[in-house]
């Protein structure tokens, strides 16, 4: 047997209690991913962190998912999806926990990873039973709406939420916002998510998995210790290790009897283009709201609330456009629906190089932020989409797993590249502030002021306050000119990515087509067993 048993009609049984405890499955995973964010500050404060270490502890649980979600959606494929589903809700409590009391911010950044890992099994089979679950047609593609839209509203209301916790509470506290939400998460799943639909019975390619998980952590922590001063070598080695890596894994894939990543499949147009403008357009969203969550109280000095309620705007156009986004992907097709949508993040990122001043008016951020936040609900379906109907239903995990990879390896190397930059042109500026300045400061004292505003301002907090008011002013400053680097890299990005929509993504009736020809084959060729 190929794989097992089959839903009887085009939607399951109770089909909107089995979306809702999808939904919120995906729900933990994306509120976990966010939280971390508006309390960077408060967590720098906290443990004296460098601008790197605010970096990996943002990006740690994307790196978790980024490294895991082909393995576990393989995984989840072979030996149950409702398994995966809610053990990695399970396991989500325990790492959340771990992270709320960390006593170092090493901890936390390893919390954060675990809690990845263990999204990893969680999230990536969220769309893997919505694609086993529902067929082919309208019903499909708004229930991958849905998912899509409310699920990266969830991500962008966790900066509120958090920062409503981080009034009244401590840091750790935006850790545990999830718990509540996991336990009813894991009762739905349990109560109405059907076990064993359409998945396959073929060998998973672990080694492949390993090499997987290797690749893609490799390649994300290079991208974090390039700018830092004495991590040069580490960053090489891992950069070394990624490229390594891929090639083991490339060669791996093309002789394995199962590959855990189908090559051929990959290469269709309608996935690896999707799966590329997924990892920009998803990577903005979480870039946007890293870089923009310290600017809010960095440099226009939001209180952590305020900050969380600046990115409602993206929320509320996400939720408003998605369900959208599903009604022009079948009228004007998947190409057109995702040029739409980077018109709208270009317009974000030029809004935020363009606007984003000290002392500016909350108008200019809200407006950046919605217009991110269309950008995403509109792109964010006919990628996904595009994704699921390009497989056979036995590897729906492959889909659902690069779909989740674009969100994670987007988000996370995304922020990683903002970090970096952010980071990098902070140091030269506030090294050049100081240089410029005229004062005897001793190399200890640089290193702190260069090495983070939080740094700078816990070292100003031991000077009068005429010199603290100066030190602040300059890291601001400093902030301001890491963040254009940031966002200027955003912009680069996102025209990139249209590029390679606009000429390699197939126009609407090309796309049918092709979505037509590879059902036909995949339903002549049945999986391997």
């Amino acid at each position: 047997m190929a794989s097992t048993a089959s839903p009887a009609g085009p939607v399951p049984e109770r089909a909107g209690l089995v979306l809702v405890a999808l939904i919120l499955v995906a729900a933990v995973a994306n509120l976990n991913l966010a939280v971390a964010n508006v309390a960077l500050p408060s967590i720098g404060a906290h443990f004296d962190s460098s601008q790197t270490t605010l970096d990996l502890i943002a990006v740690g649980y994307s790196l978790g998912l980024a490294c895991s979600v082909l393995w576990l959606g393989a995984l989840g494929d072979r030996y149950g999806r409702k398994m995966m589903l809610v053990w990695g809700t399970v396991l989500a409590i325990p790492m959340s926990l771990l992270a709320a009391y960390a006593p170092s911010d090493v901890v936390l950044f390893i919390a954060r990873l675990g809690g990845g890992l263990s999204a990893g099994m969680a999230y990536p089979t969220t769309l893997a039973l919505i694609t086993a679950l529902w067929a082919p047609g309208a019903a499909r593609t708004r229930s991958i709406a849905l998912w899509s839209g409310i699920g990266g509203a969830i991500a962008a209301l966790g900066p509120l939420l958090s920062g409503l916790l981080l009034e009244h509470f401590w840091w750790g506290s935006v850790f545990l916002l999830t718990l509540p939400l996991a336990v009813v998460a894991i009762y739905l799943a349990w109560r109405y998510v059907p076990a064993h639909v359409n998945e396959g019975t073929e060998p998973v390619d672990n080694l492949g998995g390993v090499l997987s998980l290797v690749l893609v952590g490799a390649l994300i922590l290079a991208i974090n210790f390039a700018p830092v001063p004495n991590a040069h070598t580490l960053a090489i080695v891992l950069a070394i290790v990624a490229v390594i890596a891929l090639v083991l894994f490339y060669l791996r894939q093309r002789r394995a009897e199962n590959p855990l990543y189908d090559l051929e499949v990959a290469a269709r147009p309608t996935f690896w283009v999707a799966a590329c403008a997924g990892i920009i357009v998803f990577g903005s969203l979480m870039g946007a709201m890293f870089v923009g969550q310290q600017f809010l109280q960095n440099v226009l000095g939001y209180s952590t609330l305020d900050a969380g309620l600046a990115i409602l705007p993206a929320a509320f156009c996400m939720v408003l456009v998605a369900p959208r986004s599903a009604k022009i992907v079948d009228a004007r097709g998947a190409r057109f629906t995702l040029l739409f949508g980077y018109v709208f993040v270009l317009l974000g990122f030029l809004a935020m190089l363009l606007l984003w001043k000290d002392g500016i008016s909350y108008w200019k951020v809200g407006l950046a932020y919605a217009f991110v936040g269309v950008g995403v609900g509109l792109a964010g379906t006919p990628a996904s989409h595009s994704l699921t109907g390009s497989v056979p239903v036995h590897r729906v995990g492959m889909a659902s797993g690069t779909a989740d990879l674009q969100r994670d390896l987007g988000g996370a190397i995304m922020q990683s590249i903002f970090g970096a930059l952010l980071t990098a042109g902070y140091a030269a500026a506030a090294g050049t502030l100081i240089s410029s300045s005229g004062s005897n400061i001793t190399q200890s004292t640089q290193a702190e002021l260069t090495k983070s505003f939080s740094s700078a301002a816990d070292t100003a907090s031991r000077y009068p306050p005429s010199v603290q008011d100066k030190i602040v002013a300059g890291a601001k400053t400093a902030f301001l000119q890491g963040d254009q680097w940031a966002y200027t890299a955003g912009i680069i990005a996102v025209l990139l990515g249209a590029v390679i929509v606009w000429f390699c993504f197939p126009k609407m009736t090309r796309e049918k087509e092709l979505l037509d020809e590879y059902h036909a084959e995949d339903v002549a060729q049945p999986a391997p067993a």
